[in-house]
């Protein structure tokens, strides 16, 4: 797939996007769940090397290569990494399924009830590594923990912002301003960051467009307007905490909005699984969130 062929795919596709890019503090806790506990590793290298092997058996799986899955999101050291021999990237596309890396380098301690993102100072290198290898986009991720309306408006502006630095480098930036679901003021606060991306969005000039990557919200069909802009590719829902069923349950109720989980996708799935049962979870999964993001 060219860039042109994926961008039809993302805008178009009916599925949902899988989020594979747990990285170096959600690893450990990654591995856990899928039953690999932390003495059958040690140190870093063999932990990535332990959740590469989880990925690539769920690239390599039967079922997701169904058509249900559009895209896939990364970890830098997946994208470095092979699956069946080829580059990660590679891999992907011949299984019909768009790679956006993660660029973002952690968050920043809570101020104005938010975690903006801790400063990129390697995303110019990630980039250019990002586009040498066939990635399509990026994303990156920052989180809203109150109704804090200046808190709020410096999450969505440095995501803006970052997000022209990556249009600047032909990939399309998929911008994650979570909103933690555990707020008490999720519903208000929600009004408040729909207001400000679509400040953002009307500003932005000529054909340029961005992804958004946002917590399902409390009130269905919030993000209509988002969904409907002419400068949004496409909206995708994270999984936020939710298990699958819950997260289904929820976004089913969002009209054109799609999944981009990752606990929701993942939960079910054994390292001590048979094949044939590894891919019947996957698949059952699969099949579950498809439903909820295209009806």
């Amino acid at each position: 797939m060219n860039t042109a062929e994926m961008t039809i795919k993302i805008a178009n596709g009916k599925g949902f996007i899988a989020a594979l890019d747990q990285s170096g503090g959600s690893t450990p806790k990654a591995l856990r769940g899928y039953g690999v506990s932390d003495d059958e590793w040690n140190g870093e290298d063999e932990m990535f090397a332990k959740i590469h092997e989880m990925r690539s058996r769920v690239i390599t799986a039967p079922s997701f290569a169904s058509g249900k899955i559009i895209g896939a999101i990364l970890f830098e050291k997946t994208m470095d990494g092979e699956v069946d021999g080829k580059p990660t990237p590679d891999a992907l596309k011949e299984r019909g399924v768009v790679p956006f890396i993660k660029v973002d380098q952690g968050l920043m301690d809570e101020a104005d009830g938010v975690q903006l993102m801790k400063p990129l100072d390697k995303l110019p290198a990630l980039m250019e590594k990002s586009v040498e290898k066939g990635m399509f986009g990026t994303k990156m991720r920052s989180v809203i923990k109150s109704a804090n309306a200046k808190g709020i408006a410096d999450i969505v502006a440095q995501q803006f912002e970052v997000g022209n630095q990556i249009i600047d480098a032909r990939l399309m930036p998929m911008l994650e301003p979570e909103y933690d679901i555990t707020a008490g003021d999720r519903a208000e606060g929600e009004e408040i960051l729909k207001t400000e991306i679509l400040k953002h969005l009307d500003e932005l000039p000529g054909d340029r467009q961005v992804m958004l990557k946002l917590s399902i919200p409390v009130k269905p069909n919030l993000y209509k307007e988002l969904i409907d802009h002419s400068k949004v590719l496409r909206v995708v829902a994270l999984s936020g905490g939710y298990s699958t069923e819950e997260a289904c349950e929820k976004l089913a109720q969002n009209d054109g909005m799609i999944a981009s989980f990752s606990r929701g996708l993942l939960q079910d799935l054994r390292a001590d699984q048979s094949d044939n049962e590894f891919d019947a979870a996957l698949g059952k999964a699969i099949d579950s969130i498809c439903t909820a993001s295209v009806g």
